[in-house]
């Protein structure tokens, strides 16, 4: 089975991301906050992109307020997983195109209310102010905050024709901006486009695949009523692809595309009463089914492309004078229940930081000791990584642990630390690991035919003077 998913599928389901992330149900809540979009308002262009019928996605057309929006839908679903946690999606239209106070007005509300993790943002590459990127930037160290961009296609040409209203260099920028401050990204792109050939999709994926995004969504171009799409589909006839040849399409753009990238969407939901063609969209589960299929009777994967074994044993059999060879692969496994770095642990009394670093002080002989915090502040659950951990302190956090015990902490970290009232106790990089040799030494002693000599050389490079 593919690793990054939890239902026998072959590519990295957003599902499996979720789950392993937060341990249950979670849901994208779609909302209307009714900004508008430099490419209908006359600043980037008129209209918007030619597809564009009422913005993006679904979501309420109405004037309901925003937190009306999220409660009704919220209702819902907690009937049936009352347990289940919310990220509040911001999807109508550009949803940075406003002035930051009214930004932070509504992503703010969304974030106070009960069991909402995060917010996923979809907007534009050229519409993130660098004021608006500092807000996002200290969003982001408390709360699961992904920015999703539009990019559709790599390709110059189609952008232009499509009315995209944004280049590729805009992209990258803005792509850039968003990676040197951490914050995950989600990219949208669009099969089907006209006039686009097989190739140029797969050159789009290909394009991403070596991109620094968290993941990606998968669309087929739909043609509705009272677009200009609709008007170019009536007076041109493009080819719009069959349902055939877009689930070979996706597939070979999921084999290219690195396993880590987590697939959002890989169809589309359209209005029935709005969409033209395809007509098969309106099966969303048959798509999906077809996918599924495809992707088994090729034996491929996510990412199946991407692998040096693979690429091995197609050359060996393109090389073989055989026509079918016979080989066998071995895959190394470790038997056992898969440990992360880090543990987290709570202890039976609570203490405050300033007594905590001290217990770790004399337990690891140490002359000094850094912290960042308050020293009163009660402390209860605790992460621990060896070594160097600094960037785990989000994570620490996140899983409710009031301090973070590592090593190696930098001074951004520790501001970073600083900003979201999460404790850090740094004992050292080689503190935090020296101590592994006595825990080593009493595992092998176990083992009557070793003989163990514990290393009494001091490696540390640093001396406190």
């Amino acid at each position: 089975m593919f690793k990054y998913t939890l239902d026998n599928k072959r590519y990295h389901t957003l599902n499996y991301y979720y789950q392993k992330k937060y341990g249950c149900k979670v849901f994208k809540v779609s909302l209307n906050a009714h900004f508008s979009c430099p490419n209908i308002d006359g600043t980037k262009g008129y209209g918007g992109c030619i597809y564009c019928a009422h913005g993006s996605g679904e979501y309420y057309e109405d004037d309901t307020d925003l937190l009306t929006q999220f409660k009704e839908v919220k209702e819902v679903l907690h009937k049936k997983w009352p347990k289940a946690k919310y990220i509040g999606y911001f999807q109508a239209n550009t949803n940075t195109y406003a002035p930051l106070s009214e930004l932070k007005e509504k992503y703010e509300l969304i974030l106070k209310q009960d069991n909402v993790v995060g917010l996923n943002i979809a907007t534009r590459p050229d519409s993130i102010s660098d004021e608006v990127l500092d807000y996002l930037e200290e969003l982001n160290k408390r709360t699961d905050l992904v920015i999703e961009l539009g990019l559709q296609t790599i390709h110059d040409k189609t952008a232009k024709l499509i009315n995209r209203g944004s280049t590729l260099e805009e992209f990258e920028n803005c792509l850039k901006k968003l990676n040197d401050r951490n914050i995950n990204v989600v990219v949208h792109i669009i099969n089907g486009l006209p006039y686009e050939t097989k190739e140029m999709m797969i050159e789009t994926a290909k394009y991403l695949s070596n991109k620094k995004i968290l993941g990606i969504k998968i669309h087929m171009l739909h043609i509705l009523k009272d677009t200009n799409l609709f008007k170019l589909y009536l007076k041109e006839n493009f080819h719009v692809l069959t349902k055939e040849e877009y689930v070979d399409i996706v597939c070979d753009q999921l084999e290219y595309l690195d396993e880590k990238i987590v697939i959002n969407r890989i169809t589309g939901d359209p209005d029935k009463d709005e969409l033209i063609e395809p007509t098969w969209l309106t099966k969303k589960f048959g798509v999906l089914n077809d996918i599924d299929k495809e992707l088994k009777r090729r034996d491929t994967y996510q990412g199946f492309n991407k692998s040096i074994l693979n690429k091995v044993i197609k050359e060996m059999i393109k090389a073989h004078p055989y026509e079918e060879v016979a080989y066998d692969v071995y895959e190394l496994q470790n038997e056992g229940e898969k440990q992360g770095l880090g543990r987290i642990a709570t202890l039976d009394n609570e203490i405050t930081l300033e007594e905590l670093a001290n217990k770790i002080k004399d337990t690891l002989d140490m002359d000094k000791i850094r912290l960042v915090g308050d020293l009163k502040s009660k402390i209860k659950k605790v992460a621990l990584c060896t070594g160097a951990g600094s960037d785990l302190v989000k994570l620490s956090k996140i899983k409710g642990a009031q301090v973070l015990i590592t090593g190696d902490m930098k001074s951004h970290e520790a501001q970073d630390a600083l900003d979201i009232n999460m404790n850090v106790i740094d004992c050292g990089h080689f503190d935090t690991e020296d101590i592994f040799k006595d825990v080593m030494k009493r595992f092998i002693d176990g083992f009557e035919e070793f003989e163990t000599i514990k290393s009494e050389v001091y490696l540390n490079p640093f001396k406190i003077i």
